[in-house]
């Protein structure tokens, strides 16, 4: 059942949800553009992005981030 990619979608989709709501709880909202690049980083890029934003204390820090893993 893992392996599906029904399952996999739907698991991507929660951790998406859960990442931007956590952005806009500690960085306040974030803008579409930024948006789009979140919704098109892979699954462990996901993960790797929830850790992060645990030190991020401006949209400035996100953005930081998000240049480092569209490089």
């Amino acid at each position: 059942m893992r392996e599906s990619v029904i399952y996999q979608d739907i698991q991507q989709e929660k951790a998406l949800a859960i990442v931007t709501r956590l952005l806009r709880r500690k960085v306040g909202t974030v803008p579409p553009a930024q948006l789009l690049k979140i919704q098109a980083l892979e699954s462990t890029q996901l993960d790797d992005l929830a850790e992060a934003l645990l030190d991020f204390s401006s949209l400035t820090d996100l953005e930081a981030w998000l240049v480092q893993y569209q490089a």
